[in-house]
């Protein structure tokens, strides 16, 4: 694309601009300042940098490159384009590479700008986060996905190129990325995968800046977590031994305890047992050593009863009965009740281990009550959860008890609809 001092002067008169053009200049002035500049900032508020939206996307180069994904991600809705087309293997692949292999690109503090970034400004982050972490553990990614969006775009986006100490700037970026993974899990949480995957992988790039390898990692496990739920048992295996060998030399034991339990899940996803059960053992040794005054406030989640949850997803997947029903009881009776999507995971997975069992009757009981709590439905991955446990037990459809269980779910999904 070329121009002329003609196009530019009539620009600066107030005449109009291509939005393509417009979206190059604060592109190039992005790259010239370090920082990342919208084409509102330049006099045309009209204009936004929303990138076309694709299957593939490669791992950002630069600190401007990633804000400008993330700043077009933003403007798209979970619901918008295409749900169910993961990125592709190549570009998953060369993200953890680059990112196990990366060195911190260090904290632009240099960069003038007229605001000032303090430690107050990055609590303020942090108390949002856990306001919408809550709403996401309670009733579901999209319940409030479009205030977090907008939250995320107009409150922290401008802040990470603002003027800031590096002690400021190394907390503000943590703060940052914890933000950015909350609206990639939410992404996901609804249901549209590619979505979320592009939010992972800008993510990812976020916590190269300031070098937070134990959110990198984190991020690298909700990818496998991600992966394992789509059946992609090669792709989450990678990513989450990609997340305990990057995260082993930075991370809190409760952390590795986390990424070690989600290797746990992707070697039960590919029916390997000697795999799982020695990540599940060392899962289980991590979380012996968790001490909580060492851990980060997005780990706050990962307690005794999470640990269990991964457990019985474990043993469900391997096909083992009694050992699921066991964990799953555990992880039912230990979890918080305010974290009601976990709930209702784990009673519908006690509901298959029993199935597996051979307990029809009483799998269909514990599913009734993950359904009764009706929040949890908001959730896509729960519906998930339900659609295939009723598959399971369409071998039984003229049981009395199975009948009532698939009038209990319509009705509860018609209530949902109507919301």
């Amino acid at each position: 694309m070329g121009t002329t001092h003609v196009a530019v002067q009539r620009w600066l008169d107030g005449g109009g601009i291509q939005r393509q053009t417009a979206v190059f200049v604060a592109e190039a002035l992005s790259d010239k300042l370090r920082r990342r500049i919208a084409p509102k900032d330049i006099g045309f508020p009209g204009i936004t940098s929303i990138p076309t939206p694709a299957v593939g996307m490669p791992y950002a180069g630069s600190l401007t490159e990633t804000l400008s994904i993330l700043d077009g991600l933003t403007h798209q809705r979970p619901e918008d384009g295409p749900a169910d087309e993961p990125l592709p293997d190549s570009d998953v692949n060369s993200a953890a590479l680059a990112w196990l292999v990366s060195r911190p690109d260090g904290l632009p503090t240099d960069t003038p700008a007229a605001r000032r970034v303090g430690m107050r400004d990055v609590a303020a982050i942090r108390t949002a986060a856990g306001f919408f972490m809550q709403l996401d553990f309670q009733f579901g990614g999209g319940h409030a996905h479009k205030a977090f969006r907008h939250y995320f775009r107009e409150d922290v986006l401008p802040l990470l190129g603002a003027s800031y100490s590096a002690k400021v700037g190394e907390s503000l970026f943590r703060a940052a990325s914890e933000m950015s993974q909350l609206l990639a899990w939410s992404a996901y949480d609804s249901g549209n995968h590619a979505h979320s995957g592009r939010y992972m992988l800008s993510t990812l790039r976020l916590t190269q800046v300031a070098g937070d390898r134990m959110m990198g990692a984190r991020i690298l496990t909700n990818m496998s977590h991600q992966a394992n739920y789509l059946g992609q048992a090669p792709r989450a295996l990678t990513l989450a031994r990609a997340s305990v060998e990057g995260g082993r030399s930075s991370s809190t034991p409760r952390a590795m305890a986390l990424f070690s339990a989600h290797e746990a899940r992707a070697f039960s996803t590919a029916r390997d047992r000697k795999g799982a059960a020695r990540a599940m053992n060392e899962a289980e040794r991590f979380f012996e050593r968790a001490d909580s005054s060492d851990d980060p406030e997005w780990l706050i989640y990962m307690d005794e009863a999470e640990l269990f949850g991964e457990f019985c997803h474990c043993f469900r997947d391997l096909g083992e009965g009694p050992e699921a029903v066991r964990f799953a009881e555990l992880a039912v009776a230990l979890t918080d009740p305010k974290y009601v999507r976990t709930l209702g995971f784990c009673r519908m997975v006690l509901a298959q281990s029993q199935l597996l069992n051979g307990e029809l009757e009483e799998a269909v009981a514990t599913a009734r009550l993950a359904v009764e709590a009706g929040d949890a439905l908001q959730s896509a991955r729960f519906q998930r959860y339900v659609a295939d446990f009723q598959r399971e037990i369409s071998a039984h459809a003229a049981n009395s008890v199975v009948q009532q269980f698939n009038g209990q779910v319509r009705d509860a999904m018609n209530r949902l609809d109507d919301e």
